[in-house]
């Protein structure tokens, strides 16, 4: 007994995930989603995909009885058919109180399952806590086979105190849930053991029964029930073998879209959406600071692309045109701009919408593949991966050749599948070779009459067409697309876009970042980079974004490395390398010898105060700056002939030292 309630090893329970969360110990009754009334002695229906519970007779249309099977309330079926439609907002003064349930699945909550418990010397009970986790907190994230209320078994353990469990929740077997009843909101589905360091997953009955027999799960025939021993390339076939032999020492995996227990290696899953979460420790609050510099990593993808909308459109409606004609001949457009203009994104954020509309039905399916050319081992080699996009098969990139020219050549070679395909070719310009065939091959697809094949191809180059040969030139430039780069107003409103709700910076140091970009080279990406380092500097003093750390970034970012390694270089290298610019001004020589060098830099030291280090010391200094390649010093023997010259100009030098705060003597010298 802890608190009034009994708590056994086995239990299933709901965990604060933070020390000061008093409001997680509320347990609020359930409220109908449109009323914003409990239950009371009414019934009510929970939606089986947002989990909200609605009266019977507050429901679109409203209801007699508990219809049987799945149930899907009028909002979710009016959003998959693409209409724009808000749930209903609470009655003034009212704030909807959220169950343990929801605040589970939405990261706020743990579950746990209560391994063993204790009592400490001090008095205070202790558990060790076994955890459940969410799908989006895996390594593939959510996936489309996941129900709302499935979670994941861990193997990670910690030993935690009691305080800090709420209540009990019920976490059921696949068998037990199918069966569940009226079984109240804090019911959970756990099918799979999900391993935190290798991020593969097993089924829990196959643990269970290992566990329980002593013996390996059987093979699961799955893996080899299709026979593909004509579609493998003898390149693949040690591969092959490697599989083969693991697979004889480890149990192998019953579910085919599940992940198989090689090492993190995961096979099968469609990432759809992954959310970080902190590990299993008490997390703070992040700070605005902390936000913004998550938010400008160029790996976090925006929820929206400004100041592309034109050309999207244009985008939208070519691959409209293309997919929607009833012939769906094939077409090409080649999208050109300079580096950080949103060429890709723009198309990627395109095939969403366009994704979204078929789910609604608005459009026909398609298939899709995107590759990109610095991925790929050779040029050929995208034969093999445009054919296993398309058909799932992996083989030689001769043979994808092969059954790639008749699919798109003999409509009768497609079998079942006619959907149009879209191909996305990122960086084009990787694909050019001497006779420049794949290239030829790629864009003389579409062409044919049926091919139903979209060639979108990306590069920065703006005349490709032009330095192709004539064949490959009229295929390519028919249509064409620029992104031209972004002005300062735009690189204003895409940054500001992305600290969109975060009071982090002030507005005129995203303005004076946007326009120094804009004047250099409108590279978006340059943009966010110097606001992200803007922001760590300022995180160091705790205070608003302000110019003075957009400057500081701009200087780390535009200076050369060699400047900004002389300028963080100690002070005798400083003094050895301003004896060098004299020694090279006065003598009008591009090299000199050690000896002269060791006379200037004693006189330098001699007359403004400095210790002389002597020979051995500055010998040592000579060669670290050989080693970093900012001397270039003789082979041979280190003597005190040995020649010396500077790897960079001299006027780089006096630039790094001229403003020296711990050597202000030096610029006289310089």
């Amino acid at each position: 007994m802890y608190d009034g309630v009994e708590f056994s090893a086995g239990d299933d329970v709901y965990v604060k995930r933070r020390e000061d969360a008093s409001s997680d110990n509320d347990e609020p009754e359930e409220e109908c989603r449109v009323c914003f009334k409990p239950a009371g002695n009414k019934i009510m229906i929970e939606c089986d995909d947002c989990l909200n519970g609605f009266h019977l007779k507050c429901s679109k249309p409203p209801l007699k009885a508990v219809p049987e099977g799945d149930w899907v309330c009028y909002y979710c079926t009016a959003k998959k058919s693409g209409k724009i439609i808000e749930f209903p907002e609470p009655p003034k003064g009212k704030k909807r109180a959220r169950t343990a349930r929801e605040k589970l699945l939405s990261s706020d909550l743990w579950a746990a399952r209560i391994e063993s418990l204790w009592k400490e010397v001090d008095g205070t009970y202790w558990y060790r806590a076994r955890w459940y986790i969410i799908p989006e907190e895996t390594a593939p994230g959510r996936q489309s086979h996941n129900l709302r209320r499935e979670l994941y078994r861990t193997n990670d353990f910690a030993d935690t105190e009691m305080e800090s469990i709420i209540r009990h929740c019920n976490v059921m077997t696949p068998k037990e849930f199918s069966n569940a009843g009226n079984e109240g909101d804090d019911v959970f589905l756990c099918e799979y053991e999900y391993d935190v360091q290798w991020h593969n997953f097993k089924r829990i009955a196959e643990i269970d029964s290992n566990e329980n027999d002593g013996e390996g799960a059987k093979d699961d025939d799955e893996w080899n029930s299709q026979d593909e021993s004509d579609l493998v390339s003898e390149e693949e076939v040690e591969f092959d073998d490697e599989i083969k032999i693991s697979s004889l020492s480890r149990p192998s995996l019953a579910h085919p879209l599940a992940a198989n227990s090689r090492k993190g290696r995961i096979y099968g899953l469609q990432k759809i959406g992954v959310k970080k979460i902190p590990e299993h420790v008490r997390c703070h609050k992040q700070t605005d600071l902390e936000k913004a510099k998550a938010t400008l990593l160029l790996a976090t993808l925006p929820k929206s692309l400004p100041c592309r909308d034109k050309e999207m459109n244009e985008i939208t409606t070519f691959i409209k045109g293309a997919i929607c004609d009833e012939q769906c001949l094939g077409r090409c457009l080649y999208i050109h701009g300079v580096p950080g203009t949103g060429k890709t994104m723009s198309v990627l954020a395109v095939m969403r919408s366009l994704n979204a509309e078929v789910d609604a039905g608005t459009i026909r399916p398609y298939c899709f593949v995107e590759i990109n050319g610095l991925k790929l081992a050779s040029p050929e080699s995208i034969y093999s991966v445009i054919y296993e996009g398309i058909s799932g098969h992996r083989v030689g990139w001769k043979k994808a050749l092969h059954f790639l020219n008749e699919r798109f050549s003999d409509e009768n070679k497609r079998g079942k599948d006619t959907r149009p395909c879209i191909l996305l070719i990122d960086e084009l310009d990787l694909l050019v070779t001497r006779n420049q065939s794949v290239l030829y091959n790629i864009l003389d697809w579409p062409t044919k009459p049926n091919s139903k094949l979209i060639v979108l191809g990306i590069a920065n180059t703006m005349d490709l067409p032009e330095k192709l040969l004539p064949r490959i030139s009229s295929r390519m430039g028919i249509q064409r697309l620029c992104f031209g780069p972004y002005n300062y107003k735009q690189l204003q409103e895409i940054v500001s876009s992305r600290l969109n709700g975060i009071n982090a910076f002030e507005k005129l140091a995203i303005e004076f970042a946007s326009r120094k970009v804009a004047a250099v080279s409108g590279d978006a990406r340059r943009a966010l980079e110097i606001c992200r380092r803007a922001a760590e500097l300022a995180d160091y003093r705790k205070l608003l974004v302000g110019m003075a750390d957009v400057e500081a970034a701009i200087k780390e970012m535009f200076q050369a490395p060699h400047i900004q390694m002389i300028r963080s270089s100690s002070k005798l290298s400083k003094i050895f390398l301003a004896a060098m610019v004299h020694e090279l001004y006065k003598t009008g020589m591009g090299e000199t010898t050690f000896e002269k060098l060791a006379m200037a830099v004693s006189c330098f030291c001699s007359s403004n105060g400095e210790i002389f280090p002597g020979y051995d010391t500055l010998l040592k200094v000579g060669c670290k700056l050989g080693e970093c390649r900012i001397l270039l010093c003789e082979a041979g023997t280190r003597h005190k002939l040995q020649k010396l010259q500077l790897n960079y100009p001299s006027d780089d030098v006096t630039f790094a030292l001229k403003e020296s705060n711990d050597l202000p003597w030096l610029a006289k010298f310089l």
